[in-house]
């Protein structure tokens, strides 16, 4: 069995290589992680489409582990129970009932209204990177512009948006079980600490914002508890913001590699749309989708999955599948069709990627629109990745540019 560590920085700075071999040679692999874990990596598009559908790989594992297998399952800190109720880790019917009362608030509709506000707030920071003539994109750039919007939409005052990031950045990545998870404990207990502040005073004097909406919901009746409440701020705050960093930092990134495509979104900004997707295809902010457990033995590609069994649908790999896309490993802004995967399909399908869509389209149409020489600051090779298994993002991109 592979032995591989799928999270540490090395792997993260370019894994495509792998998932090709194994594209080629082993679509659907057990694979073992550091900590002794063992995972089965699917890594062929159609494949991982399937997964991502199929009631048979279920999100919560107290529904799909076997009881041998979830009487040795490790020690879970009472901090972290709340959390196990969150939307990624629910199946239907929870899931369904849980989503339907936040989807509302990221519909393209209402998205739309947080447009003029986006806006201003790329043209700020570009109007401080221009004046120093240059930034770190991650830092100065990526991370504020979907820092600030979820919070103004949960109403979490904005000064405290680098707290929250501080304790994400920890507890995304932590593993589930070993030193890494241990690490992250006191980053959950002050984050549910905070959020438990938050409530508190939205049901003391609600405001017009989200989660005075869903306290809202939660005390109109049983449809939502309070530990489903507690982890669906939570999610929103990771959530509304990891991906998006990583979204607009590495999409930077990939057209910084490939300047041709820059150049030609730079002359025709109409191509911003068509853009995203690309480089959500291509550069995208998800290395695997979240893990799933397979309920029963379960044939994929004709090799048969163990009832239990921890599976990652490897989002990366299927968006270079060379079966589903032509020249996957470049970059072409103009890619019709481009269905790619990056935001994940069926139930699960990613509650903020309309949100992620719009920040993405402005702050690299504005980043292009107001700089004429961007040009990275240290050699690609210096550059180095955040750790961690489902996300993959750059710790930082400094760049030096000309107004």
């Amino acid at each position: 069995m592979r032995r591989v560590d799928l999270a540490s920085p090395g792997f993260k700075a370019n894994p495509y290589p792998f998932y090709a071999r194994l594209r080629a040679e082993e679509p659907v692999c057990p694979v073992v992680l550091p900590d002794k874990q063992v995972v089965w990596l699917i890594t062929r598009y159609d494949d991982v489409a399937m997964v991502l559908k199929d009631d048979r790989f279920a999100k919560d594992r107290l529904k799909a582990l076997p009881a041998e297998q979830l009487a040795k399952q490790p020690w879970v800190p009472a901090q972290f129970k709340p959390l196990t109720r969150n939307m990624l880790d629910v199946d239907p019917p929870d899931h369904t009932r849980v989503r339907a009362l936040v989807q509302k608030a990221f519909t393209p509709r209402v998205i739309e209204q947080v447009r003029e506000r986006i806006e201003n707030l790329t043209e700020e920071l570009l109007d401080r990177a221009v004046k120093r003539g240059g930034m770190d994109l991650v830092r100065d750039y990526a991370l504020p512009i979907p820092t600030t919007i979820i919070a103004e939409m949960l109403g979490v005052p904005v000064e405290d948006r680098h707290k929250f990031h501080r304790w994400s950045r920890v507890i995304v990545q932590s593993n589930p079980s070993g030193w890494r998870m241990v690490r992250a404990i006191p980053n959950v207990w002050m984050f549910l600490r905070y959020i438990r502040k938050l409530v508190k005073a939205r049901r003391a004097r609600p405001q017009e914002d989200l989660v005075s909406d869903l306290v809202q919901v939660e005390e109109a009746g049983d449809q939502l508890s309070e530990d489903e409440l507690l982890a669906m701020i939570f999610l929103l705050l990771i959530a509304g913001h990891e991906t998006t960093v990583n979204l607009i930092g590495n999409g930077s990134l990939a057209l910084l590699e490939h300047p041709d495509q820059m150049e030609k979104l730079r002359e025709d900004p109409e191509l911003i749309k068509s853009a995203v997707e690309e480089l959500l295809r291509h550069s995208g902010p998800l290395e695997t989708a979240t893990e799933r457990f397979a309920r029963e033995d379960a044939t994929v590609a004709d090799v048969k999955i163990p009832h239990g069994a921890l599976v990652y649908a490897v989002l990366a790999s299927a968006n270079r599948d060379e079966q589903q896309f032509a020249n996957p490993e470049a970059v072409d802004i103009t890619r019709e069709p481009n269905r790619h995967l990056a935001f994940g399909l069926g139930v699960h399908y990613c509650l903020g990627a309309p949100l992620a869509r719009l920040e993405g389209q402005i702050a690299i149409n504005a980043l292009l629109h107001r700089v004429s020489n961007l040009r990275l600051a240290v050699a690609p090779e210096a550059l180095r990745w955040r750790r961690g298994l489902v996300l993959r993002g750059l710790e930082a991109l400094p760049v030096e540019l000309s107004p």
